[in-house]
């Protein structure tokens, strides 16, 4: 198949692409949707790993790699479908000549699926006119996207991997678009362009970048992913005042995106190690794990607010035991399941799990609010998330 029949192929997988988004309500603004059915994805992702149906004996996640040449089909369908494409994993470059079948790793680096790069630009309240600063190139399709619709030159886009920007500064510029780029991290904005009227993260933090705020003219927004250790996630689009505080509402959803390398968990060693200091005994549990580890809406939510309360805490799972450490406190603290119940050990200055399930008490006693209920300030004194019947809980510091 030549070149030509790709581009012709794209054209028609394009327009039923964004006819799908359109029917799922995500493509409600047609300038948006002229961009979708206009930007060449495929032309971003010339490679990227698919999962395979089954894991590896030891239980891995196998990742096969697709590319034009090994599968043009299943390339093309997968580039145009509304899907994330992981591009990278644990930082390393892949040769996409030297095929490979991977076996588990981190993803560090991806084609963020469709539906929801259109919803981050359209969350983000950008419009013609807008200057914008886009945290994360990646593969340089969401970047793509935004000169299509703003034009090239309000267009400013940050990586922290340098091979990375360099694919995408190919990709874009083969195609036309010309935005500023550069290789920054994207804890510090980006200062040679500012001021912004919009800046949109496409990875997560921990807490709001102060820098960021600094960067954004008054009235201006600023739309990131706040995430942490124990990998829970909110979304929240803030308001920067004239006095350089910010203030916004979380939205809803369960949304996460990989985290900004500076903000990535540390190893926290062997579980064992850190249970064999603490007390032989223990006590009963007044909520379980597993309100913060179910696949629901609830325990997503539940999960961050969580994390505000032990942010420095890393939860795994051994068997059937959950273990909490604390690598900043030396804290950690274990459940372990007795029939319907679960007994919780702690030790170190911090007791992990009754800071968690003072947070779950007051959360059922106020009947159990939504993300959106939710207001974050941050201002000179630090961060805070807000609920009009609950506690106020510290983000940490940035």
């Amino acid at each position: 198949m030549t070149p030509a029949d790709y581009e012709t192929d794209a054209v028609r997988l394009r327009e039923a692409l964004a006819r799908a988004l359109a029917d799922d309500g995500v493509l409600a603004d047609p300038g948006w949707r002229a961009a979708v059915e206009k930007v060449p994805r495929h032309a971003f992702v010339p490679g990227f790993y698919l999962p395979a149906d089954q894991r590896d004996e030891q239980g891995l996640t196998m990742w096969e790699p697709v590319t034009a040449e090994s599968d043009h089909g299943r390339w093309l369908a997968a580039a145009y479908s509304d899907t994330t494409l992981i591009t990278q994993f644990d930082g390393d470059e892949p040769d996409w000549k030297a095929l490979r079948v991977r076996h588990g790793g981190a993803p560090t680096s991806s084609s963020t699926l469709p539906s929801l790069v259109v919803r981050m630009w359209a969350d983000a309240d950008v419009q013609e006119g807008h200057t914008v600063l886009e945290i994360g190139t990646g593969t340089g399709y969401s970047t793509a996207l935004a000169c299509e619709r703003l034009g090239s030159a309000d267009v400013t886009s940050i990586e922290v991997d340098p091979h990375r920007l360099h694919r995408a500064a190919a990709a874009l510029y083969s195609r036309g678009y010309t935005p500023t780029l550069a290789v920054a991290d994207g804890l510090y904005g980006y200062w040679p362009e500012a001021s912004f009227d919009r800046i949109v993260a496409a990875c997560s933090f921990r807490a709001v970048p102060p820098a960021l705020l600094a960067q954004v003219r008054p009235g201006g927004k600023i739309l990131l992913t706040l995430s942490g250790w124990l990998y829970g996630y909110a979304r929240v689009l803030l308001t920067v005042g004239a006095d350089g505080t910010a203030e916004g509402q979380l939205l809803d959803g369960t949304v996460s995106f990989m985290s900004a390398r500076t903000h990535a968990a540390p190893a926290f060693g062997n579980p064992a190690h850190w249970a064999a200091g603490l007390p032989e005994t223990g006590r009963l549990a007044r909520h379980s794990p597993e309100r913060i580890t179910a696949a629901t809406e609830e325990a997503f939510h539940l999960r961050f607010l969580a994390q505000c309360a032990v942010p420095d805490a890393q939860l795994t799972t051994v068997g059937e035991v959950a273990h909490l450490v604390d690598v900043v406190t030396g804290s950690a603290a274990t459940l372990t399941p007795h029939e319907d119940r679960w007994e919780v050990r702690e030790g170190g200055p911090v007791k992990l799990w009754e800071r968690v399930e003072a947070v779950l008490s007051a959360y059922d006693e106020a009947d159990r609010p939504g993300p959106e209920t939710f207001t974050l300030h941050v201002y000179d004194g630090g961060q805070h998330l807000r609920h009009p019947h609950l506690p106020g809980l510290p983000l940490p510091r940035p």
